[in-house]
This record gives C-alpha cells, sequence and structure tokens, in this order.
C-alpha cells in the first residue's frame, strides 16, 4: 500500500513545506508548521466565480463615498468607523465566553427591522440561538437563523435569499467538500474564509466572521485570514469583569485602533457613554503610586488611571509585573529614570497596573508611568485633579504627543484642573478652568512633584 504523501502548512503565512521543519522557510516564524494532507482540488472550482476586468485610467474613476448602515449601536459604529460597509467583510476574535455571539445577535436583532439578515451558526443548535435570544429580549420576528457547517450549502442559501447582512459563528466550523482536510485546519479556514469574501463582494453583502483565538490572544489560523478580509475587530476584558473592550486592529473603511466599550448586563452588551468614568478608580483620599493619564484611542481620548507599586525586594532579582502596559518599555524607562532622574529602583519590586483591564500601547504612558512609580517610591501623592500624558526619550528629553488639545479638553471637561504635559503640547490659547504646566525634561518632572 502507497504511503500517504503529507505537507506541511505554516499556521502564519500559509506557506506550504515538503518536510516538518523548525522554522517556516517562507516567513522565517519558528514552530508554526502544521502537518495536514495534500488537498484534492477540482482545478474548475472558480470558474463563473471570476469577472474578466478592463484596464482603466485611475482619473477617470469616480470616488464615491462607501454607504453605512448603522447596526444600532453606537459603539459598534464608531469602531466599524461610523457603520457597516456594503461588501465588507469584518472578522472579530475574542476568549470563548466574551459576548461575541452576544454582541453579533444583539447587532442583527435591531438590523433586520430594515434590512435582511441571516444568522449561520455553526457551533450552536437553533435551539440554543432560541434560548440565548429570549434571554437578551431582543426582537428576533424579521430575523432568519441557518444552523450549518458546509460551505457549499451556506453559499446556496446565500445566493438565494441575498441578505444585506450575514453572520458566520465561527468560520472555524466550516468547512468545504472540496478539501479533505478537518474544519478548523489551515487549508480549510483560509478556503472558506476567501470564498465567503468573494460571495460579498459580488454580492454586496456584509459579512460577519467569527474566529477563534489561541491561547496568546491571536487569531486561529493561518495569518492570511487577517488579510482577506476588510477589517479585524478584536474582543478585549476579563470575563470576570461586567466591561468589554471591542479594538480595531485592520480597518479599510475607517481608522484603526479605536475602541469600543460595552457593560455586559442581563440584557446583554449596553455600549458605555462615559468609558472614562471606568478607566478611574475614583479614591476618597489622595494615595501614592496613582497618576491619571489621557490616552488617544483612534478618535476618542480615554483617562486611565496608571498604578505602581514599589517595595523592597527580598530577592537579588526584583521583579517587573506590567499588567496593561508594555515590561520591556517598563524596563527601559526605570533606566532612564536612574540615569536622569537619580532615583535607582534595582533593589526595589515594581508593579503596574492600568486600571479597568485597557491595554495601553502608545508612548504617552511613559511619563504618567514614571511619575507614579516615582510617587510610590517617595510615598508622597501627586496633586489632586491632575493629569499627566507625554513621551519619554532615552536621553531624558520628554516629546510631545498627538493630539495633545483634544486630550487636555477631555480632561477639562471631566474636572481636572491640572495638566503636565510636554512643553510643545501646552496650547497656545488657555482652557477654561486649566492650569497647564509644560516641561521638556524628566529632571523638571521629579522636581514638579518635589514642589507640590
Amino acid at each position: 500500500m502507497a504511503k500517504t504523501r503529507t505537507l506541511y502548512i505554516c499556521t502564519e503565512c500559509g506557506g506550504t513545506s515538503t518536510k516538518w521543519q523548525g522554522q517556516c522557510p517562507h516567513c522565517s516564524v519558528w514552530n508554526t508548521l502544521v502537518e495536514t494532507l495534500p488537498e484534492s482540488v477540482a482545478p474548475a472550482r472558480y470558474s463563473g466565480l471570476s469577472v474578466l476586468s478592463e484596464v482603466q485610467m485611475l482619473s477617470a474613476i469616480e470616488a464615491v463615498e462607501n454607504e453605512r448602515i448603522a447596526t444600532g449601536m453606537g459603539e459598534l459604529d464608531r469602531v466599524l468607523g461610523g457603520g457597516l460597509v456594503k461588501g465588507g467583510v469584518v472578522l472579530i476574535g475574542g476568549d470563548p465566553g466574551i459576548g461575541k455571539s452576544t454582541l453579533l445577535l444583539q447587532a442583527l436583532s435591531a438590523l433586520s427591522h430594515g434590512h435582511s439578515t441571516l444568522y449561520v451558526s455553526g457551533e450552536e443548535s437553533a435551539q440554543q440561538i432560541a434560548l440565548r435570544a429570549q434571554r437578551l429580549q431582543v426582537d428576533t420576528e424579521n430575523l432568519q437563523l441557518l444552523a450549518e457547517i458546509q460551505l457549499e450549502n451556506i453559499l446556496s442559501i446565500l445566493q438565494a435569499h441575498k441578505p444585506a447582512i450575514a453572520v458566520i459563528d465561527s468560520i472555524q466550523t466550516v468547512y468545504s467538500e472540496a478539501m479533505q482536510s478537518a474544519p478548523g485546519s489551515v487549508a480549510q479556514v483560509r478556503e472558506c474564509a476567501a470564498q465567503l469574501t468573494r460571495f460579498a463582494k459580488q454580492n454586496g453583502t456584509s459579512v460577519f466572521l467569527v474566529g477563534h483565538v489561541t491561547k496568546e490572544g491571536a487569531l486561529a489560523g493561518p495569518r492570511v485570514l487577517e488579510h482577506i478580509v476588510d477589517t479585524v475587530l478584536y474582543f478585549e476584558g476579563d470575563t470576570s469583569s461586567s466591561f468589554r473592550l471591542i479594538r480595531a486592529f485592520k480597518n479599510r473603511f475607517g481608522a484603526v485602533n479605536e475602541l469600543g466599550v460595552f457593560a455586559m448586563t442581563d440584557k446583554g452588551l449596553k455600549g458605555v457613554s462615559n468609558p472614562s468614568a471606568i478607566f478611574l478608580s475614583g479614591h476618597r483620599a489622595d494615595v501614592a503610586g496613582s497618576c491619571v493619564m489621557v490616552t488617544q484611542e483612534g478618535t476618542r481620548p480615554l483617562l486611565v488611571e496608571i498604578q505602581a507599586l514599589v517595595e523592597s525586594s527580598p530577592m537579588p532579582n526584583p521583579r517587573r509585573l506590567s499588567v496593561g502596559l508594555e515590561q520591556n518599555r517598563l524596563a527601559m524607562l526605570l533606566a532612564v529614570l536612574h540615569r536622569h532622574a537619580g532615583l535607582a529602583c534595582h533593589d526595589q519590586d515594581v508593579f503596574i497596573n492600568a486600571v479597568g483591564g485597557v491595554r495601553i500601547n502608545e508612548p504617552a504612558a511613559d511619563l504618567p508611568l514614571l511619575l507614579a512609580i516615582v510617587s510610590s517610591f517617595k510615598n508622597k501623592p501627586l496633586p489632586d485633579k491632575l493629569v499627566v500624558f507625554g513621551e519619554i526619550g532615552l536621553a531624558g528629553e520628554i516629546r510631545p504627543v498627538q493630539r495633545g488639545q483634544e486630550r487636555l479638553k477631555e480632561a477639562a471637561k471631566l474636572g481636572f484642573t491640572k495638566a503636565l504635559v510636554p512643553a510643545a503640547n501646552r496650547p497656545r490659547q488657555k482652557i477654561a478652568g486649566m492650569d497647564v504646566t509644560g516641561i521638556e525634561r524628566l529632571q523638571e518632572a521629579v522636581m514638579y512633584l518635589r514642589e507640590v
């Protein structure tokens, strides 16, 4: 009996290799090659799907703004860039049980009043979906449901009904008869996503694809899956908390890094109108090691409290733990603090936390992070109603950040009366009710803390 020939496919780039290797020869990522059987696909499976294109002059093409479809959920529309786009494909991922299916069921229920919708469930039965809808008390009178995982059947029903919005929950459960591998494999996920995207573009149907995530939090399956779709959304937040965050990492029709904030209730997800309130702990008295910053998430400024705890370490290697902020940047900033401010933490444990479970990736958190560390180390609270932001360079300089004026206005709107910002971000016109101090060096920030 002839031996079955196998191939190895990279889960990151989708490249193939005839033998297993520790490093993918195509994208050079380690330990990503997965064994699979070669696919025997008919060469004519794309026949009839392609349309002959003509060469056009770019200047002769009329640029028309994409028509948006409001989902009825303001926070979701914000992350999508104003609403759904006809023919757009949205990939949404998150940890199990965080609320992906709940959010999409609520959105489809609102959309079904003015548009034809179809919910394709591959993970749950029709009865389970009905029970969830009853528990959430959503209107399902015009909402169509299909429990199916075979791609060819899904495409035929989509072609027959031609819904305006469709949800595929989830892409890892869908499989194509043209391929031999199991559902969820690299080849199946890539092929099913490609054909659903092709259908969406040709028929103008807006499609939501629900994706599983790995234990590291990245979307499972080949990396090419994120390149196929138009928008990639990630659900963030702790399942033990009532708050959920949706962040856009890719959006061909809107701004990236937009953030939507929801609260999980007994009737589903509700948008949070003032998200800054959940990221501030609301201490009744001044405490050391706490500093409030203004971070820019897409087009939205948010106030977030940064907390630091500096304590003498009994171990030869002090711990550096950061939650919500980049840990490598913390080590770099501690070195800058020692070099340019004379504050040594080489024998101290340093713990950092961003309140509310939000993740901050921008360098504007450098200055509030170090001020929180200095405040905890000196056991001296920062002034009340003070907001801080600014990037710190390796030479100890305070660099400006983008949209400084909008950040200050948001802080003033929430009752903050003092601000410590880079000198280049100091507003030309005084902001009513706010005293803004501009600094250029890290030493000035430390001196500011000593003087107050």
